[in-house]
């Protein structure tokens, strides 16, 4: 196609071929009254046929109208820099979107202290935004919160973790009991019928921590199904400094049936260390996310399996929901589940978070 002809295949030629005005037509394309349903209906089946694409860039320039996203996650720890990953994914977008008239604004919490999402939640609130993206890690609190934007009608995308019973915009992330029903499943082809497996949960929040009792229940859930007798023993560590890891995991580790050890979430490096210092790195060690100290460990063999579920692309993803739905005015999945690697010794070089 010719360049005059492409010219023509724009909101000229749409008011051209409707026989109305381009005013008329721009109403149409940014949802003004002032159209009546029949020549509504006649202008949206031509835009069909041409398969004509709006200016998004020129049309949001052109408005002079700002869209304000607020993030709010967990800030990088000490204890695991696993929010790193999502918050590169933000940053990713948020440099990508800022020629649309997209400010971001990051409110970060301490992932320890309810109080301080409590703080950092009535913070974003006091102010005007059009879309909130949220890492859920205090259940009650985050429904809470969720239900203050949905007065306020901003929509809220989840990450990383979903909130039960919430209807939320999207829910971008790992399918939690899926995740801990294939851990399950790998474990058993290393164990046998007599030998036990200790299962580690590892939050000082642990009563109100959705997102690892449901990959707890997906791990029973595997082994329920199929009618092992293997015992599974928990230990809920909620003092989660090194020395109280090390503390919780020696009393158990007597126990000379456990064969594997099982973290269900990005603390896995913790034990990891503690079995290395005890010299018990005979034990299989699976857990979660591709953080630099987990992949020191399973590059020496002391971790066997990493569970992975880009959080980058979560950040990302989450990043671009709003976008979708906020600019370019599209209906969103509600799902969008991330997929689960094993990441190995062999094959974690490869691997993009």
């Amino acid at each position: 196609m010719e360049k005059k002809e492409e010219e023509l295949v724009g909101v000229k030629e749409i008011a051209r071929l409707a026989k109305v005005s381009i005013a008329t037509v721009d109403r149409v394309l940014h949802n003004r009254t002032g159209v009546s349903v029949k020549t509504k209906e006649k202008i949206q089946q031509i835009i069909k046929e041409l398969n004509y694409q709006p200016n998004i860039v020129a049309r949001t320039l052109a408005s002079r109208k700002k869209l304000r996203f607020a993030v709010i996650i967990p800030a990088v720890s000490l204890e695991t820099a696993f929010w790193q990953a999502p918050l590169n994914g933000i940053v990713q977008a948020e440099s990508a979107f800022r020629q649309y008239g997209i400010v971001v604004e990051k409110f970060l919490f301490d992932q320890n202290d309810r109080k301080s999402f409590i703080e950092q939640a009535k913070l974003l609130l006091r102010k005007e935004f059009d879309g909130v993206l949220l890492a859920p890690m205090f259940v009650e609190e985050s429904i809470q919160f969720v239900g203050q934007c949905q007065l306020r009608l901003i929509p809220v995308v989840n990450i990383n973790s979903d909130l039960p019973g919430q209807d939320g915009l999207a829910y971008i992330g790992p399918d939690l009991y899926q995740s801990g029903y294939l851990s399950a499943h790998l474990i058993s082809y290393l164990v046998k019928p007599d030998e036990s497996i200790l299962l580690v949960n590892i939050s000082r929040e642990l009563d109100n921590d959705h997102h690892l009792m449901r990959k707890e229940e997906g791990f029973r859930a595997y082994w329920q199904k199929k009618k092992a007798v293997n015992e599974i023993i928990k230990t809920d560590i909620q003092q989660t400094d090194l020395p109280a890891i090390k503390k919780q995991l020696s009393k158990h580790l007597k126990n000379s049936s456990i064969r594997a050890v099982f973290v269900t979430n990005s603390r896995v490096a913790a034990v990891a260390k503690v079995l290395e210092e005890l010299e018990r790195t005979d034990l299989l060690l699976i857990g979660f996310d591709f953080l630099e100290d987990s992949i020191a460990y399973l590059k020496k063999g002391v971790i066997d399996f990493l569970i992975c579920q880009k959080p980058q692309e979560q950040g990302y993803l989450g990043m671009k929901a709003l976008y979708d739905k906020l600019v370019l005015h599209q209906e969103i999945q509600k799902n969008q589940f991330m997929p689960i690697d094993i990441i190995t010794r062999e094959n974690y070089v490869f691997y993009n978070n």
